[in-house]
């Protein structure tokens, strides 16, 4: 295995917590671990919540792993580590017992040590799914083959790659995809769980221009604002979507100033509601000062149609926040984007959408966000023909098994498209309502996490329809 810049070497970390808010542990450990000098966080894997083993009668554990780049030996890592344990306050009381946080050495390099206080590779992780899963997805399979048979109960516990990722395939395991933690309640999305529910986020456009519903919600007129709000959740919205830029083809720039003052008069409202403390908060922009503004009055989300594209600072800014980031796939500008060279796809669509999200993820993941903050949404509309938008519709489960991408959760946003339009000859977008139903069945068959709608009523009943035919 390569090693990482020049001076480094590179080592993956099992993380583990299940005393108290355990996503704020793990978060902590992880910020903890960037701020030590010689250390360097470069990946994380998704979340996973699991059943604690060898000691039963405890809570489920949230595990996962990180990819670091370091400075320091093994041994001088180590020290590091259980400093920090100690720093976040972990107490051991009993061996593999609770914990507040646990911070493991399972690789480093291609070194094998075997020492009283410390084994490399991790003498137990083979018989531990919650730690194999992880190192799965940060692509370290190159150290299943190599482990050595010098260290007996290492050598003994070896089996085939293969027969290992059928055996995690097959697993029940939940991965856990943490979208947001508002205080003691954590609001996440279990990807891979089949009975998961779907979410419903609402669409909340404070823009005078928006194609369907631009000036219903004026950010200057707090009881339409309110009225809005109320029966959106109501309904059973469980996320609401801000937006103050419309991203309609050809639509308008506004300045970064104008859009702040439409958003946060709506993240006041949501938050002054007794039945908005359990609502998540996201912020519908392409720029990093509006989500940075955003985030500060209280939301929890940040929906990028760019997936960081229209705006240098915006994937360091939502790293540095610590929020969750939705990486939308699109093409070129919202006055660009329909051209014919943004809608070709020569290389076939799903393929493509798929690698070029690959690449925001990457993207995400070297400014400093954590796996478990990322949602991403195929962009149907942007850059797509009308063929192109059934294609994705059909498609989502090719989607969501490709390699890199497997475990995020996917946001499907379809409501009221010309692409509906067209096809059931409906030339208003607010009489769309039936043909975004059957668009929204088709992302629940899909397997998506969040649909974004605007009709919230009708289509919380048509998710929880398809929710019970689909995710039984």
């Amino acid at each position: 295995m390569s090693t990482g810049s020049q001076g480094t070497r590179r080592a993956y970390i099992a993380l583990g917590s299940n005393v108290g808010d355990r996503l704020d542990m793990i978060e902590k450990a992880c910020l903890a671990l960037d701020q030590e000098s010689g250390i360097k966080v470069t990946r994380t894997s998704s979340l996973y919540e699991t059943e604690p083993m060898y000691v039963e009668d405890q809570a489920r554990f949230l595990n996962g792993a990180c990819e670091i780049e370091t400075t320091l030996e093994p041994m001088a890592l180590l020290d590091r580590l259980q400093y920090i344990e100690n720093d976040l306050g972990r107490v051991k009381l009993i061996d593999k017992g609770p914990r507040s946080i646990d911070l493991d050495i399972l690789l480093y390099e291609d070194e094998v040590i075997d020492t009283e206080r410390l084994k490399i590779p991790h003498i137990l992780m083979l018989e531990r799914e919650f730690v194999l899963r992880p190192l799965c997805e940060l692509w370290v399979s190159f150290y299943l083959s190599i482990i050595p048979d010098t260290i007996p109960s290492i050598g003994q516990a070896r089996v085939p790659l293969a027969q290992s990722l059928r055996k995690l395939a097959s697993s029940l395991s939940t991965p856990v995809s943490t979208t947001t933690s508002m205080g003691e309640n954590t609001f996440s999305i279990r990807a891979l769980e089949n009975t998961r529910p779907t979410h419903v986020m609402s669409i909340l456009n404070t823009t005078p221009d928006s194609f369907s519903d631009g000036g219903q919600n004026s950010p200057t007129d707090e009881t339409a604002l309110r009225n809005t709000v109320s029966a959106h959740i109501r309904a059973g919205a469980t996320i609401i979507d801000i937006g103050g830029q419309s991203s309609r083809p050809n639509a308008p720039d506004v300045t970064s100033e104008e859009e702040i003052q439409r958003v946060l008069p709506a993240i006041k409202i949501i938050k002054s509601l007794p039945e908005g403390s359990n609502i998540c908060i996201s912020i519908d922009t392409y720029r990093a000062k509006v989500a940075e503004k955003a985030i500060e009055a209280g939301a929890h989300i940040i929906n990028d149609i760019s997936g960081g594209l229209l705006d240098a600072n915006m994937l360091p800014t939502v790293s540095r926040l610590g929020c969750t980031v939705c990486l939308m796939h699109m093409r070129g500008t919202p006055a660009t984007m329909t051209s014919a060279e943004n809608c070709s796809y020569p290389d076939g669509l799903i393929p493509t959408i798929a690698k070029e999200l690959l690449d925001r993820v990457r993207a995400a993941e070297e400014a400093g966000i954590r796996r478990w903050r990322i949602v991403l949404d195929p962009g149907i509309g942007f850059a797509k023909t009308t063929e192109q938008n059934l294609e994705i519709l059909r498609s989502m489960n090719e989607l969501r098994s490709w390699p890199g991408l497997v475990g995020l959760p996917w946001l499907l946003g379809s409501s009221r498209k010309g692409f509906i339009g067209k096809i059931t000859k409906v030339k208003e977008a607010k009489q769309r309502t039936w043909g975004t139903a059957a668009t929204v069945a088709a992302a629940v068959q899909g397997g998506a996490d969040i649909v974004r709608v605007h009709d919230v009523d009708e289509m919380v009943k048509v998710t929880r329809m398809s929710d019970a035919i689909w995710r039984a």
